[in-house]
Order: C-alpha cells, then sequence, then structure tokens
C-alpha cells in the first residue's frame, strides 16, 4: 500500500454556516482554521476571542510603555 499523498485538509470552522467543516469546504472568506480536530474547530470562536483579548492587551501594554 502506498502513502497518502493526500494530506488531512484539516477541521474549519465556517462563520456564515455556523458549522464545521472537514474535507470539502466554504468560501475561505468564511472560514477559521484549520484545526487539528473537529472538537478544536468547534470551539474556533472561543479561540478567536481569548487571542484577540490577548492581543489586546499587548497592544495597550505596548501603547502604555513610555520608553
Amino acid at each position: 500500500m502506498s502513502e497518502d499523498n493526500n494530506p488531512d485538509p484539516g477541521w474549519y470552522y465556517n462563520t456564515k454556516t455556523n458549522q464545521v467543516e472537514h474535507g470539502t469546504r466554504g468560501r475561505a472568506v468564511d472560514l477559521l482554521g484549520p484545526y487539528p480536530d473537529r472538537a478544536s474547530a468547534e470551539r474556533a470562536l472561543q479561540t478567536a476571542r481569548e487571542r484577540t483579548k490577548a492581543a489586546d492587551a499587548a497592544d495597550r501594554a505596548w501603547d502604555s510603555d513610555d520608553d
């Protein structure tokens, strides 16, 4: 048996349909991902909120730096 030349496409969260997708995907502009598994894709919006919060905090810290 030969090795599969097509790697797993990953899991995506579609922000337009609010659905997790694997394999056949919607438009790239509507997707968050790829994620390594379904559970990670299901948490995509939570992950995005957490990352945005951390980035906003880093921006505030940088803006307030008087150096």
